[in-house]
């Protein structure tokens, strides 16, 4: 579909899940960057350039995959990734890391133009990538409720307003509790803009240094921690919704944004999953055809926060907990729902699809491996006791293909 053929009214639903995925991004996941940046010692002046090189980095990859394939394929920052880099850091020069960042993009591109992760994601049964999908969702939305017991009138005013905007308004329903919320916190004085300066970021280069220590302490964990954490279930949330796009350009792409970002502090960015299930569901516009406009407007909410550095991602970051939470949870409760649907929809894979959604929940971790994979892996596994062989490969599909199922 041609950006002219859009009709005023396909552009608010897409424009407010990309602005949502941005803010439950920055607000609920970015303290690590900050954390890591501490850890290091870095200036302020790189920890800007960092925020520069990682926002205008996802963005930039996200507006183009998205736009090209025109697919909500929404990029991000490896969460699980920066979350090890508050370890890593205390220990290895920075010059170093930025060398162990540039050696893992370089992996990322060499195995997308490779072909094989596009294999190994194609052999993973519907019923067992949509109960993946539900466990890994299901904290987010158990987190909708949580906040009742931390700020129970902010979190019961957005609870109540989403069902009321669902019983009668269904498709205003998150764009309803977004400016409800927003309200209500200016109201309380829980957002204070009077001392936000917008401040354009300066990228800062630093020349990488490459060692052995680095390569295996850095460079090998970061590879497979962004893989099993953050590609695997995101290829796995493109196609609960029905979305066939190509592993293989996704990985490809984002890890040659990677590398070109590295020198700059960017630890690593690739395709989003949490984040992105806000803009590939029904919430974010009825038509499966029009949801890429999600990750164009992603796209451009990053770029935007990139251009004034540390300005925006505070201003997200000064969001209540509560807030985030409630937000990000009732966002997911279509995809959480849907997927708990497929995953249970056929017979013969529904117990080994519902230890997948038992184990992924269980967030369990191993050799420092996250929730995700395991939850994959002993899936898997069920599914091959109980079916007496392994899964079989699906016919291959191409970026830009949708079998226009949401």
């Amino acid at each position: 579909m041609s950006t002219s053929a859009l009709r005023p009214g396909d552009l608010m639903h897409p424009l407010i899940a990309g602005l949502i995925s941005v803010i439950v991004n920055y607000g609920g996941t970015f303290i690590l960057v900050f954390q890591a940046a501490k850890v290091a010692g870095l200036s302020p002046a790189l920890t800007a350039s960092w925020v520069w090189s990682v926002s205008i980095g996802v963005g930039v990859t996200g507006l183009l995959l998205s736009w090209l394939s025109r697919q909500p394929i929404i990029t991000a920052w490896s969460t699980p990734a920066a979350a090890f880099l508050v370890v890593a850091l205390a220990s290895t020069p920075y010059a170093e890391a930025v060398g162990a960042y540039l050696i893992s993009a370089a992996a990322f591109v060499l195995l997308g133009l490779s072909g094989c992760f596009d294999k190994l994601i194609r052999l993973i049964p519907p019923g067992i990538a949509a109960g993946l999908l539900a466990g890994i969702l299901l904290q987010f939305g158990i987190g909708a409720f949580a906040g009742l017991s931390v700020d129970p009138l902010l979190a019961a005013l957005l609870i109540v307003a989403y069902l009321f905007f669902k019983r009668f308004s269904a498709r205003y329903a998150v764009v309803g509790i977004l400016l409800l919320g927003l309200g209500f916190l200016l109201m309380r004085g829980q957002v204070e803009l009077s001392g936000l300066r917008l401040q354009l970021a300066t990228p800062v280069f630093t020349a990488p240094a490459f060692s052995l220590n680095a390569m295996l302490s850095v460079a090998l964990p970061l590879f497979l921690i962004t893989l099993t954490g953050q590609y695997m279930p995101g290829m796995l949330v493109l196609r609960n919704d029905g979305f066939k796009a190509s592993a293989n350009p996704i990985v490809a792409v984002t890890g040659l944004g990677s590398l070109l970002m590295a020198p700059f502090g960017s630890h690593a960015f690739n395709i989003a999953a949490i984040t992105a299930a806000i803009c590939t569901g029904k919430e974010a516009h009825e038509e499966p055809a029009k949801r890429w406009i999600a990750g164009v407007a992603a796209g451009v909410f990053y770029i935007l926060v990139g251009v004034f550095g540390v300005t925006l991602a505070a201003l997200f970051m000064a969001f209540p907990a509560t807030f985030i939470s409630t937000l990000a949870g009732l966002a997911l409760l279509g995809t959480i729902g849907s997927s708990l649907a497929n995953a249970m929809a056929d017979a013969k894979t529904r117990e080994a699809s519902l230890i997948t959604f038992l184990a992924a929940a269980a967030n369990i971790s191993l050799l420092g491996i996250g929730g995700a994979f395991w939850g994959l892996v002993i899936g898997l596994g069920a599914y091959a006791v109980l079916n007496g062989r392994l899964p079989r490969r699906e016919r291959a599909g191409v970026i830009g293909a949708s079998n226009g199922k949401g």
